[in-house]
């Protein structure tokens, strides 16, 4: 009786244990540890996630605060350039046609630029509607005129218009040393949102940019109706609007457990030079929650992508991942290497690199483009270093770098080059006599008469330092370049300034003129040399005078030298 027993209770196991079910028991034995070990694993990448998305998002808010740095510092530098011409200048509306013109359409964060009065009234501005408005009682413009520095205002209302907006103001005493007028410019909070549109759209994120008083300046996209509000009354903000406010640290982070239960992290990072900050709220509830979704449905999928995986790993993975990957790589690597027209290929990627790859594409695009406008900004700059601005002719570097790329060329072609040495006669006693002001208004109005002759004769003209001017003249010969030298002492003598110290009753110039056809023998310097010697000579022959030069020394029988008693 056991035994039959026993024979039918493994006949019945035999039929529950048919072929289907040991199939299913084998590949439950075989999905079981991998089912475990992938639930310990999400779990290890969900804290592991949870770390990389407050490093990401705290990353996202320096590189915001630094490009608010930077929109700062560029209408710093605006600010400043223009408080150097205001300097520079002479008249307000001098200086105003070339505030207007030195504006760069490149920066659309600056709204206005106004030139304020010591007495705080807009004597002149790019918007016309500032004009005449008094300043004075703001307290960026009197913190400007103590400090003598850059500052940065609070939020505030635009007085004609009743805009938000923020001032930021330069005088133009930290460059005289005196009491003077201050460069103002309006900043478009509008531009200063964008900037943090980075930081929009994200479960779980709250971001504003506050000034010293805890107003909100800035917010991205779809929190700008916070904008103008106190940062008191910004939900899940309000209870660190003071330590926000008072914090001199420049980053602090903090971490806490809201009424709620949930978990949040907070960060205020300081933008230089003002009293703003940038303020990050971090809901890790909200943010995980795609994350904890994830692992949800990972624990539904487990078992079948275990299978798949197991089955095709091995043929997709080289195909599917490895080979994207590299491609992306060598791409990033070259990237690094500044190769910006790199681009990678997605005709063969699979779809899942696809919206990777055109972010890498798109990435270079605009380093490559942000590089582009870097250069065309440092051409920009370099130009503006190579001009004198009381003449409006080049100064002595600039002078230098176009002479020395003249002689290359002329050395090249075997072609002559001449250079013309002009000195204002007796100019120290006509700044005695006159006063320095009147004496830069003379300087200006022969810059003006050199440009017009190098206009109508393809020369290049440039001051080359203090009452002395240069004329170069490529291709030119001796003889052409002592005509257009006596074509500038005549145009001189015809401007009729006076000059009561000078025999001539006016203001006369000494040319001293030198020619040579470049070869290795030679360099620039030596046509400089020559020109300043044949200049030592017209003054010594009496001033109002005409000498050329040759390179053995003056020459008095072939130079044809033009001499003029007045």
């Amino acid at each position: 009786m056991p035994s039959i027993r026993f024979n039918r209770n493994r006949v019945k196991l035999n039929r529950l244990m048919g072929i289907r079910a040991r199939l299913a028991l084998l590949a439950l034995i075989l999905v079981a540890p991998l089912m475990l070990e992938r639930a310990r694993s999400l779990e290890g990448a969900r804290t592991r996630q949870i770390a990389l998305a407050s490093e990401e998002f705290f990353a996202l808010a320096r590189q915001s605060a630094d490009m608010q740095r930077e929109v700062i510092m560029s209408v710093e530098t605006v600010l400043k350039s223009t408080a150097y011409v205001r300097a520079s200048a002479t008249g307000v509306s001098r200086s105003c046609d070339m505030m207007r013109a030195s504006l760069p359409a490149t920066l659309p964060w600056i709204r206005t630029l106004m030139i304020a009065g010591r007495d705080g009234r807009i004597q002149c501005s790019t918007n016309n509607q500032y004009v005449g408005l008094d300043f004075s009682d703001r307290p960026y413009f009197r913190g400007a005129q103590e400090s003598r520095d850059f500052v940065f205002s609070d939020y505030l209302l635009s007085k004609p218009t009743h805009m938000p907006i923020v001032m930021a103001a330069y005088p133009v005493g930290a460059i005289t040393g005196e009491p003077d007028a201050v460069m103002l410019a309006s900043v478009n909070l509008e531009w200063m949102s964008k900037i943090m549109s980075n930081l929009g759209n994200r479960p779980g994120i709250t971001a504003v940019l506050i000034d010293s008083e805890g107003t909100v300046l800035a917010a991205p996209a779809d929190r700008t109706e916070l904008i103008g509000r106190p940062l008191d009354s910004v939900p899940l903000l309000s209870a660190f609007a003071e330590t926000a406010t008072s914090s001199s640290k420049p980053t602090e982070t903090m971490s806490f457990t809201a009424a709620d239960g949930s978990k949040r992290a907070i960060t205020f990072t300081r933008i230089a030079d003002t009293g703003s900050r940038l303020i990050v709220s971090i809901d890790e509830t909200r943010v995980t929650a795609a994350i904890d979704r994830e692992i949800r449905n990972a624990y539904l999928q487990a078992g079948l992508v275990c299978l798949i995986v197991l089955l095709g790993a091995l043929i997709a993975a080289e195909k599917l991942i490895v080979r994207p990957v590299n491609m992306l790589a060598a791409t990033a690597k070259r990237f690094g290497h500044g190769h910006w027209s790199a681009r990678v290929a997605t005709k063969h990627l699979p779809s899942e690199f696809v919206p990777l790859a055109k972010s890498f594409n798109a990435m270079a695009a605009k380093l490559g483009q942000r590089e582009r406008e870097l250069i065309a900004a440092n051409d920009r700059l370099t130009v503006m270093a190579s001009i004198d601005m009381l003449s409006g002719l080049a100064n002595r570097r600039g002078f230098q770098n176009r002479i020395d790329i003249e002689w290359a060329r002329a050395e090249q072609n075997g072609s002559e080059l001449s250079l013309l040495m002009i000195d204002v006669d007796h100019f120290k006693l006509y700044n005695d006599t006159y006063g320095h002001p009147e004496g830069d208004a003379c300087l200006s109005r022969l810059g003006e008469t050199l440009s017009q002759i190098a206009g109508s004769t393809t020369a290049f003209a440039g001051r080359y330092g203090g009452e002395e001017f240069c004329l170069l003249l490529p291709g030119m010969n001796a003889r052409q370049a002592l005509e257009i030298g006596e074509q500038v002492r005549a145009a001189v003598l015809d401007l009729e300034l006076p000059h009561a110290t000078s025999a001539h009753r006016c203001v006369t110039v000494s040319v001293g003129v030198a020619s040579t056809r470049a070869h290795e023998s030679l360099t620039s310097a030596d046509l400089i040399e020559a020109a300043d010697a044949a200049l030592y000579a017209a003054k010594h022959r009496g001033r109002n005078t005409v000498a050329t030069h040759g390179f053995g020394g003056v020459d008095d029988d072939d130079s044809r030298d033009v001499a003029r008693a007045g």
